[in-house]
């Protein structure tokens, strides 16, 4: 796992396809677009919130080159952390500020 990586025993569990998530709480996934995959065309990996919670944490800075499994941003609902998690590896750039309040489907972040 990257540095900017989830670690077991911290609360966090490894499930079966390799995204951390921690307690019963929903990983946050990386989506792509398919129709410019099948296109040919470069395609990013947007990261979107899957629930409403608080921006508490942004781990990685922008631009920078991230890895498969590394956390993005540690968001924060109804007391719980819950990580964001890269699932492709390319530079992140980061869409989000610390205390932001995003929505379901919101924008967190590009992976290029």
């Amino acid at each position: 796992m990257g540095a900017g990586g989830a670690a077991s025993g911290a609360g966090y569990s490894p499930m079966a396809d390799g995204r951390w998530q921690m307690g019963d709480s929903a990983p946050l996934v990386v989506g792509c677009d398919h129709a410019q995959l099948a296109k040919g065309a470069p395609v990013a990996d947007e990261v979107r919130a899957e629930m409403v919670a608080n921006v508490w944490k942004i781990v990685v800075t922008e631009g920078q080159q991230v890895d498969d499994g590394d956390t993005l941003v540690i968001l924060e609902s109804m007391k719980m952390e819950i990580p964001v998690i890269a699932e492709s590896a390319g530079t992140v750039s980061i869409k989000i500020a610390e205390g932001d309040v995003v929505q379901e489907g919101d924008l967190i972040a590009v992976i290029e």
